[in-house]
């Protein structure tokens, strides 16, 4: 699927929040009195008091049992509840003016899946590090490689087994956290694009060609796949002959070879293999190979059409160029209908895999699909897996929180609360183990150590929403 992603750069947002965060943060941080859910998998624990010190948990247990140092800043935390900082795993920012957006939902990191403008991107993460501009942790693909007549703008193009080679080091000389294939690309290519990523030590990731199955991108290393690309085909009894002309049509222009790229998938999902599938999920169990299932983009397309959605008032905070553009975009009946069907599909193959131990990242693949926010809609991702995914709304959690610390191979630096781990938190007024949803339930962000209460996040919003008006 293409993505038309538009957005404007706000100046005066940028040096305002950016000054913001040259504030010297308390020496100390403790919160008291609060329940843990630590993402690890234990329990809930109640009245624990969390001391952080600089950008550092340095100390947690019951509270009376741990001190609070003295000329800390203290937060009551009591009838509320204490998460690691959420990570959205499947986002295109290219924007200063979307960062505060993502750390006012929590997002204390984010996964950029391709750069249109390498350099900015780049900027963007160097910035966050070095802490002259607010926003969450940014690991970056720069621009994905993709055959001839790429489908995405920017992309970088590997005909062949020289150029896949190429792309790779390319992407390793500009500072890249890893290498994202896309749907064209030619056999040959991905081999050696698989094969020199290893040598590069670049993990790589990214939607299926069309060329290569699923069980060999999971055998070859790739890391993760995003939005299923290629799972439905993978389960068909009919995958060969099915890919062959998958492969063929990508001669065509771009906008026939999607349209019938989504014919060939409705023909794999009427030839569905339980005994392929099967075998697929515990192969991907087997490899550690991740899904991204951005249930967010699916969802978005089959509520077009629904004025409540449409009239989301979260739209006050994106650039003029995406309020105007999304809504334009209207499905036709029929495609309407075969969005829907690719919907049940994909939330059924999803609950499948999640059964037999296939592991999850949350993404939403914001902004360049209607009405997914930056930030925002990573909540609604994960109310997604609950409801129509069958996970718990630990599993939900972890899926954005413990689970790209280890994809990332960061497990020792964030993705739980613990001692020692970075103090990237979120503290929630409810429960969200009772009620997923409850994460939208915010009350205050730590960021790095820093602690942005509810006030401030009002503000950075505030913010956003006058910066783009002003447009």
């Amino acid at each position: 699927m293409r993505y038309v992603i538009a957005c404007l750069t706000v100046v005066a947002l940028v040096g305002a929040l950016a000054a913001r965060a040259e504030d010297a943060p308390a020496k100390s941080l403790a919160i008291t009195g609060v329940t843990v859910i630590d993402a690890t998998g234990a329990p809930a624990q109640p009245d624990i008091t969390v001391v952080i010190t600089g950008d550092r948990i340095t100390a947690m247990g019951k509270s009376g049992e741990v001190g609070v140092p003295v000329g800390a800043q203290v937060v009551d935390g009591k009838g509320k509840y204490l998460i690691p900082g959420l990570w959205d795993m499947h986002v295109h920012t290219i924007s200063p003016s979307f960062l505060p957006l993502y750390l006012a939902n929590g997002v204390t990191g984010v996964r950029d899946m391709h750069a249109m403008d390498p350099d900015a991107t780049f900027g963007l993460r160097k910035q966050v590090q070095e802490g002259k501009q607010p926003g969450p942790r940014v690991v970056v693909a720069g621009p994905l490689v993709d055959g001839p007549n790429p489908l995405v703008p920017g992309s970088l193009v590997a005909a062949d087994a020289v150029e896949g080679r190429e792309a790779v080091r390319k992407l390793k000389s500009m500072g890249a956290d890893f290498v994202k294939v896309y749907t064209k690309l030619p056999r040959d290519a991905y081999l050696s694009i698989a094969d020199e990523a290893k040598k590069q030590g670049l993990p790589f990731v990214g939607h299926l060609p069309e060329s290569v199955s699923a069980a060999e991108a999971s055998d070859l290393g790739q890391k993760s796949i995003e939005h299923l690309t290629g799972v439905e085909l993978a389960c068909s009894d009919r995958e060969d002959e099915l890919r062959r002309e998958a492969v063929a049509v990508l001669a065509m222009d771009n906008q026939s070879a999607m349209a019938l790229l989504g014919r060939i998938g409705a023909r794999a999902a009427d030839s569905f293999s339980d005994t392929k599938a099967r075998a697929l999920y515990a192969r991907f169990v087997r490899n550690g190979t991740w899904h991204v299932p951005t249930l967010t983009v699916l969802h978005s397309f089959i509520s077009l059409d629904d004025p409540k959605f449409t009239a989301d008032p979260r739209v006050k905070y994106m650039p003029p160029p995406l309020r105007s553009y999304w809504p334009l975009i209207k499905l036709s009946p029929e495609t309407a209908d075969d969005v829907s069907r690719a919907y049940k599909r994909v939330t059924g193959l999803v609950r499948a895999m999640h059964q037999a131990g296939v592991p999850f990242l949350a993404g939403t693949d914001t902004p360049g699909v209607p009405y997914v926010f930056p930030g925002f809609s990573l909540h609604d991702e994960l109310a997604l897996l609950v409801v129509d995914c069958g996970f718990t709304p630990l599993e939900a959690l972890q899926a954005a929180t413990r689970n790209p610390a280890q994809f990332l191979g960061r497990e020792k630096d964030f993705g739980t609360v613990e001692t020692g781990k970075l103090a990237d938190l979120v503290l929630l007024d409810a429960d969200p183990l009772a009620d997923i949803h409850n994460t939208k339930k915010i009350a205050a962000v730590v960021a790095n150590g820093r602690l942005l209460p509810r006030r401030e996040l009002d503000l950075m919003l505030a913010e956003v929403e006058a910066a783009n008006k002003n447009k």
